[in-house]
């Protein structure tokens, strides 16, 4: 059985130019998670609403984990800066 996880939290972006919209993974899972990790990267299958993508889990730089949400993917679930959204993701191998 294929475990899956699930993050929910408030969409933020990077500041500078053109940073990546993300939410963040909660610390415990990133703790949960780590040894899954090649070089701090995690790779998923996350899905959003009826959306699904490959992508990964990146580190923060703080020892936590983000999720990237790229353009194609708030447009199609019309997903803006601040709103809060509900990802599920399992591994990838």
């Amino acid at each position: 059985m294929i475990e899956t996880f699930k993050v929910s939290d408030r969409v933020e972006i990077f500041p500078q130019k053109g940073g990546w919209h993300y939410i963040r993974v909660p610390k415990a899972m990133t703790k949960t998670l780590a040894h899954k990790a090649d070089r701090g990267v995690i790779a998923i299958k996350a899905t959003v609403g009826q959306t699904s993508w490959d992508t990964s889990l990146l580190p923060m730089g703080d020892g936590t984990h983000f999720i990237p949400l790229n353009a194609r993917v708030r447009k199609r679930e019309k997903i803006e800066l601040e709103d809060e959204i509900e990802i599920l993701f399992r591994l990838r191998s």
